[in-house]
Formats: C-alpha cells, structure tokens, sequence
C-alpha cells in the first residue's frame, strides 16, 4: 500500500514537472515561424475573455487554457490596456502578454509642415484614422475648450504647431489637440508674448500675422522682410494685400491663385478689409512668428514672386509694377510656351 501510495505521489510530480516545462516552453517560444504582424485592436473596457477573442480570431491564440493560465500567472488579466496593438508570430504568448500589459501601443508618425491650415491638419489625421473629423472640427471651435487651452479666438487655427508627432489612436481629438497646443505653447515664449504687446499686437494678432507672412513664403532668409512690408502697410494704414488670405476660406482651391480670387468678399481676404484678417490663415513655425515680431529694418511696401522661391520687393509704387511687368509677364510667356 505505502509502496502504491509512493507510485502514485511520483507519477504525479513527473507530471507536474512535465507540464511545468511544457508550460514554460509554450510562455517563451515564438508563436510560429516567419515575421508575419497582425494588428489588433483592443476596445475600451473589453473583458479578458472578449480580449482572448480578438487575440484567437487572428490567430495569435492557438490554446486558450495555457493562455488564461499564462495571464493568471502574470497578473495580467485584469491590466491590460485598450489600444492598437502589432502583434508578431515570432513574438512569445509572454512577450505579447507583456507589451499588452505595458500599453506598447502602435504609433503613428505624423508630420505637419510649417504653414499647414487646420482643415488639411483634420485630414491628415483622418486618413490615419487618429481622429473622428466631426469631432476634432466641434472641439476646434468650442469656447470653453480653447479657454482651457488659454486660446482667444474663434478656433483652433494658428495654434496647432508644426512638428512631427508621434500619435497613436487610443488618444482621440482632445488629446491630440493638447499634444499640439502645448508645443505651441512650449515655442512661444513670455518674451515673445511681451515683445508682441510692444509692437501693439494682441497674442492672436500676432500669431494672424506669423500665419501671413509663413503663407507669403517658405524661404526663412526673406521672412524678415517680408514681415516689414505689412509691418509698413499697416503703419501706412495699406490695405495688406496678401493673396493667400484671398483663399483661405475657399472650399475647393486647386491651389493656383487668380485674380478673380483677389476680389472675393471674404472675412479674411486682406484685398478687401483693412488691417489684418479677424484670426489666423494657418499655423506657422518658429521662423515665422519670429518674424512677426522683428521685421528688417527696411522701408519696402511691395513685392512680387521672382518665380524661384524668393521676391523681389520695391518702395515705391512704380517700381512694383515694373518688377511685375518683369516677372509675372515672363511667367505667364513662359507657361503660354508649354506645349
């Protein structure tokens, strides 16, 4: 009897022994062969069972008692977080389990150039499906959000920083737009806020004209005196004249301006109201709201794309229209020239 009873207590240990390495070996050995990704997306509040599920339907689950076992041993069950998962089969149930449990969410690089409008911002984050396009468009012009962001204005515009940021689709519109109102915020100084109530510009002022003199040209050498030319017009009480707040406000722009465009009756068409636009055209980088606040010391009031990038600015009301003769005339020879 003592000899069975011993029989039986070995046998019993061989077993644990044998699913204790067999167990292990599942934990830590790859799903399968290959680099083959899956990409799963775990809702908000989803049950472990609704997440094993997900994990089976896709295949990253073969044996879902070993894998309930495996998460009750982790202490993972219950703190895995919601979010957009890669998931590999070279990857261990371990290995899976952890970034889970880490929230090692996908991210989505998105980059946003220098001078980007907030419509063309929405779209872009909507084809990465980061932001559901109602909701970031209510959010841009809710009052008591952009308070919060200690933003004055109408909407969002001229505060979304350009910058690449790292996104993932677990945050939503709220969270984005703080990300980049903060770098905004972060770029913007004291100083700079001061500089602008020296020159006599409210915070959106300022910004409004940064996002002009951006739309104006990318060339970063030119900025500065591009900046005295309105700087000068406004101090002359000229209207500005600025062709890109000709089309800000229209729907289908092909993204070739004419003179048609100039004479729109819109808000923010700086051809037909004095002064500048009620709020922002885009959302300028550093170089531009630096310009903002120090134009170049010169007395220029014109000037005219030279077709290469840069301009070519007059004093004098003369001398402009020669430069567009000049210019414009050679550019539109040039394109008639194409066959």
């Amino acid at each position: 009897m003592k000899k069975k009873k011993l029989s039986i207590i070995f046998w019993a240990l061989l077993c644990l022994i044998f699913f204790y390495f067999s167990f292990l070996s599942y934990a830590e050995s790859p799903l399968s062969e290959g680099q083959a990704a899956y990409t799963v997306d775990i809702p908000k509040g989803a049950s472990f069972h609704r997440i094993v599920e997900l994990l089976e339907q896709t295949g990253l689950v073969k044996h879902k008692l070993l894998f309930y076992l495996l998460a009750v041993s982790q202490n993972a069950a219950g703190h895995i977080r919601a979010g957009e998962y890669e998931l590999m089969v070279s990857m261990s149930p371990l290995e899976m389990l952890r970034k889970m449990v880490r929230g090692q969410i996908k991210g989505y690089p998105v980059t946003l150039p220098e001078d980007i409008t907030m419509k063309e911002i929405v779209a872009r984050l909507v084809t990465y499906k980061l932001v559901d396009k109602k909701d970031f468009m209510n959010l841009a012009s809710d009052r008591e959000f952009l308070a919060s962001l200690n933003i004055e204005g109408a909407n969002l515009e001229g505060y979304l920083y350009p910058d690449t940021y790292f996104l993932d689709r677990s945050m939503g519109a709220r969270e984005i737009i703080k990300i980049m109102v903060g770098q905004f915020w972060k770029k913007v100084t004291p100083e700079m806020l001061a500089r602008s109530e020296e020159l006599g510009f409210t915070t959106r002022e300022f910004i409004t004209l940064a996002s002009i003199i951006g739309k104006e040209s990318g060339n970063k050498n030119e900025k500065h005196i591009i900046s005295a030319v309105f700087h000068n017009r406004l101090k002359k009480g000229m209207k500005l004249q600025s062709d890109p707040t000709a089309v800000y406000n229209l729907n289908n722009f092909n993204g070739v301006i004419k003179k048609r465009h100039l004479q729109n009756n819109e808000p923010h068409n700086t051809y037909h109201i004095n002064g500048l636009p009620p709020g922002p055209i885009a959302n300028p980088g550093i170089d531009s709201l630096q310009a903002a606040l120090y134009p170049a010391a010169v007395n220029y009031l014109y000037f005219v794309s030279q077709n290469d990038g840069t301009h070519f600015f007059s004093s004098s009301f003369t001398a402009h229209n020669e430069a567009v003769s000049r210019y414009q005339n050679k550019k539109e020879k040039e394109e008639d020239a194409i066959p």
